[in-house]
């Protein structure tokens, strides 16, 4: 099964996507905006990819608060996802991606990525997608 792996940011959306056989991740792209809610160009760009790779899930990133809560980011990426749905054919469930920007950003630094803030934000919110699809095929019963 493939599936479609999404960090919503305020300006960007990262990319990830699985293998055909949902085994494997691998970032693909950050999708840009210039303002937060201009998202007819992203929406019609995330419908292209799904239908581009067969993708049959799409799995969102939730961004809850440390102690679980709902706020102001969760709700945007609530109001992304109803969106969403209207333009694809696809089911869009959410995950928890607590921590994983920040993980992302360790997981540059490991590996030595540019110190430059630029270049690392155009990688960034592909790779906190990958972590968030990773953590959602991890947590599936295995076959």
């Amino acid at each position: 099964m493939r599936i479609i792996g999404l960090d919503y940011g305020s300006v960007t959306v990262g990319v990830a996507a699985t293998d055909a056989l949902g085994l494997t991740v691998q970032p693909l792209m950050t999708i840009c905006r210039s303002e937060e809610n201009k998202l007819r160009r992203t929406l019609a760009k995330i419908a292209e990819i799904v239908e581009a790779r067969g993708a049959e899930l799409i799995v969102l990133g939730l961004p809850r608060n440390m102690d679980g809560t709902i706020g102001e980011r969760a709700e945007k990426t609530l109001e992304f996802k109803s969106k969403l749905e209207k333009r694809v054919s696809v089911p869009v469930i959410l995950w928890d991606e607590t921590l994983t920007t920040a993980e992302a950003e360790s997981i540059l630094d490991e590996t030595g990525y540019s110190t430059d803030r630029a270049e690392r934000k155009k990688v960034i919110d592909q790779i906190a997608a990958q972590l968030i699809l990773e953590d959602y095929i991890s947590s599936r019963p295995k076959a």
